[in-house]
């Protein structure tokens, strides 16, 4: 179905829009499918850069203006391209990114629906009661927070002003000329750092002697030899990596743009696994960046786009204060211990109109999107945030499977291990701490500090519940999408443009 949609693509104007299915796989039936629906097939003998290796491959023996880009479950839309080429009027501008929409999102069933079908009658007014206060709920929406609202039109789109808008892969289009001048830069500089490195080691080696010129110009055909040119940058996360490279071109400058609307369509993960999976790729790799070619500290970058990619990079850092947010109560609720000085009238008085106003800021800057379900995916993120620190800090090379998009079956608890100890040893700790308090009258404690906590570990506990319960949801059979399911191993497969 995806090759179908990009054959659909139409354009006002007069252009030539070729189709190329990228296989990695190297698979006849893919090829027998290409042949099939008329579109191009292009394969390669090793999978040397992945993703990334595999556009190069293709770019190599294509042409044309522009690339759009879709993975194997991206469905795009007849007006992609004519939505989206105008922004390419302004020579600088490199790549324009669409939003990712997720259409297989379960919807979830509304409160009254399913109380009632425990409570009956009961059920149904209760959960109508409720609705009519704090408006309508939905049980099972959204399981695993996928919702990708809050990224792209939220932060990405806000950083249009500042060109720091990154690449995301799937649903985008890329100015050929700008991905290649960008990689033909990278390599050249690379090739003379190179040679300026072995040229010094060199001349240690023959006291300080001037090395002759042909020796240095074969010194450099050497490296250029042993050196990958890649248009897109051979990593996990390739599309950042190259969006950095552009943005840092100090001859070029050039630009990138969050397309506002909706231009495609595509998969969620649908099971824990998938999205432990995904969520380990995005930090991971993210921070092996930071760790070996920092964006903030690279030359060619404006301070606009340094503070950006910094901000992307310290989302990713969360684990470590998320897991401080999470032990506090904890250390409260069994040792007495508080994180302030004392649970006062003046503490409370100076915290709360902070929260307030810090809630009425959020709700201001993400109007019409729901901000909770957002925060409590970040903190119940914490584990696998801390894994790939861990990974990272060790230098151990980013390795994952390929998100799979099929769901995959079984019993994932095992993925959620930290969050369930975390909401049972709240629990635990809540009721020591009330006995301690008030049937055994231990002053280590106060009525503030029991209140605070409680109402904070309360927090913790519903915004790690989330995740909990997602590791056993099963779909309705009403909400399984059989309409672009594809077989897992088609998934490392891309389709351009």
């Amino acid at each position: 179905m995806s090759i179908r949609d990009a054959k659909k693509v139409t354009y006002p104007h007069s252009i030539e829009l070729k189709i190329f299915v990228l296989d990695d796989g190297k698979r006849a039936e893919m090829r027998q499918v290409a042949e099939e629906e008329g579109v191009g097939y292009i394969t390669r003998t090793s999978n040397i850069g992945f993703k990334a290796g595999n556009l190069r491959n293709a770019m190599e023996q294509t042409h044309g203006d522009f690339i759009v880009i879709c993975d194997a479950d991206t469905r795009p839309f007849p007006t992609i391209l004519e939505h989206t080429l105008g922004y390419f009027r302004d020579p600088d501008v490199a790549w324009v990114q669409t939003p990712q929409w997720f259409f297989d999102l379960p919807e979830g069933k509304r409160l009254p629906d399913v109380l009632g079908k425990y409570l009956k009658t009961p059920g149904r007014w209760l959960g109508k009661g409720v609705e009519a206060v704090i408006g309508e709920m939905r049980v099972g929406e959204d399981p695993f927070v996928n919702e990708p609202k809050m990224f792209y039109d939220i932060i990405q789109r806000r950083r249009n002003w500042a060109n720091a808008s990154f690449c995301c892969g799937a649903g985008s289009i890329h100015r050929r000329e700008a991905v290649m001048e960008a990689a033909l830069k990278t390599y050249s500089d690379t090739i003379e750092k190179q040679v300026g490195k072995q040229s010094k080691q060199l001349q240690k080696l023959m006291g300080g002697e001037a090395l002759d010129s042909d020796l240095v110009q074969e010194m450099r055909h050497q490296v250029a030899g042993e050196e990958e040119f890649t248009p897109y940058r051979f990593h996990v996360s390739e599309d950042i990596y190259t969006s950095i490279v552009l943005h840092s071109d100090e001859d070029r400058h050039w630009k990138s743009v969050l397309h506002p609307a909706v231009e495609s369509k595509m998969l969620s993960p649908q099971d824990l696994l998938s999205w432990t999976v995904q969520r380990f790729k995005y930090a991971g790799g993210t921070l092996d960046i930071v760790m070996h070619d920092n964006p903030m500290t690279r030359k060619g970058m404006s301070w606009a786009q340094r503070l950006m990619y910094g901000a992307t990079a310290w989302s990713y850092l969360g684990g470590i204060w998320n897991m401080l947010f999470l032990a506090a109560p904890l250390i409260y609720l069994f040792s007495g211990i508080a994180p302030v000085s004392a649970y006062t009238g003046d503490f409370f008085l100076h915290i709360l109109p902070f929260l307030i106003a810090m809630e009425l800021a959020f709700m201001v800057g993400t109007w019409g999107i729901a901000g909770y379900r957002s925060k409590a995916s970040y903190l119940s993120f914490f584990p696998v945030n801390l894994q790939a620190i861990w990974t990272v800090l060790k230098g151990e090379q980013i390795k994952f499977p390929v998100t799979p998009k099929d769901r995959q079956e079984g019993n994932f608890f095992h993925l959620v291990l930290p969050q369930f100890a975390v909401i049972v040893l709240t629990v635990l700790g809540i009721t020591y701490a009330s006995v301690q308090f008030f049937a055994l009258g231990n002053d280590d404690y106060s009525l503030g500090g029991i209140l605070t906590n409680l109402f904070w570990g309360l927090n913790n506990i519903l915004a790690l519940s989330g995740i909990v319960m997602a590791a056993f949801w099963q779909p309705e059979p009403d909400e399984v999408v059989e309409e672009v399911a594809q077989p897992q191993q088609y998934n490392n497969n891309e389709v351009t443009v």
